[in-house]
């Protein structure tokens, strides 16, 4: 069983209920310490049930191992179904961070274009994607299914085919860096934007030019795809934020959550780039609302922004995964297709 399995949970409330029964029979035979053990051990049952369940909502640990296990090693990614006909391949691979000096486990799609015949002659467009917090690449496979909306929307020709990369965005699972490189502490920044990029080039037939890379997050991760645009312009396209932020929520450790590394402060007062916003958020989630409103309001050419706003849906899952193809066909348009191999 999974940690993330429903059965993980629905084990840990049936001995939380077990527990309380036999402290509601009990009460009264037990002294006062026996009491105190009693209501310790149902505290620590309901806590322990409502992190597994807080997990199986972000799979921040996909694994039990994973919980003394670094990110740098994650076991394989998984969908847990076969590969369809004509779908594309899951790989998991481990990123060797020379310039950050991290080293952090990614998954890799690859389209069933390119294991074809013609696609063995051809550089693939690339869109890095980016989880929430707390989260890991395993949210994007088991929550929001990402391999089979890739999949749907290349077989049904809405999309390109692309190499699609899902890598760790911290080397602590429980340390939010909101992809940026923190002031004494992990480059994060400098491996999504340098070392991700060398380790795709080096292993994959992909585009290097900036046509043919694009970003892509929810939530916190949606601040990153935007954040790490417009601070690296000549990297990438195109962004596209599912209920992203504006700032980054946390202290970076020089002050820069206020200025460079604050979208709507980038916006208002350095020159906005050539390059493409998509900006999704649904009306009842306040925060990511008014954040994505921001850059909207704030966004000038060259910048173009492509605004969406669903009536609800919340800060869930399931609201990321009606936007999600979408926004994958949206990027897809705004990138370069594959182009032959030059040697």
């Amino acid at each position: 069983m999974t940690i993330d399995a429903p059965g993980t949970v629905a084990c840990g409330a049936a001995l939380t209920a077990a527990a309380t029964l036999v402290a509601a029979f009990l009460w009264d035979r037990f002294r006062a310490v026996g009491r105190t053990l009693l209501s310790v051990v149902v505290t620590l049952l309901l806590s322990a049930t409502c992190a597994l369940q807080l997990n199986r909502l972000t799979v921040a640990y996909p694994s039990w191992s994973a919980l003394v296990a670094a990110p740098s090693q994650e076991p394989a990614l998984s969908t847990g179904l076969p590969v369809r006909p004509g779908g594309g391949r899951l790989l998991t691979v481990t990123v060797p961070g020379r310039a950050s000096g991290l080293s952090l486990t990614m998954g890799v799609y690859l389209p069933a274009a390119y294991d074809s015949p013609e696609g063995a002659g051809r550089r693939f467009p690339v869109i890095e994607m980016f989880h929430g917090y707390p989260g890991s690449p395993s949210t994007w496979v088991r929550r929001l299914k990402v391999v089979q909306h890739l999949d749907e929307e290349i077989l049904a020709g809405r999309m390109a085919p692309t190499v699609v990369l899902l890598p760790y965005q911290t080397p602590r699972r429980l340390l939010d860096t909101e992809c940026t490189d923190l002031a004494g502490g992990p480059q994060t920044e400098t491996f999504l934007t340098e070392d991700v990029a060398t380790y795709a080039a080096t292993r994959y037939r992909v585009r290097t030019d900036r046509a043919g890379w694009g970003l892509m997050g929810y939530s916190a991760g949606g601040f990153c795809a935007m954040n790490l645009a417009l601070r690296h312009p000549h990297r990438y396209a195109a962004a596209a934020s599912l209920s992203g932020d504006a700032g980054p929520g946390i202290k970076v450790g020089d002050g820069s959550e206020n200025t460079t590394n604050n979208v709507a402060w980038r916006l208002q007062n350095l020159p906005q780039p050539r390059a493409a916003f998509y900006v999704a958020w649904a009306a009842d989630d306040r925060e990511s609302r008014d954040g994505s409103r921001g850059v909207v309001r704030l966004a000038r050419p060259p910048l173009t922004v492509t605004a969406v706003e669903l009536p609800g849906g919340g800060h869930s899952h399931s609201l990321w995964r009606r936007m999600e193809s979408p926004a994958l066909d949206w990027l897809s348009g705004h990138l370069a297709r594959a182009v032959p191999v030059t040697r």
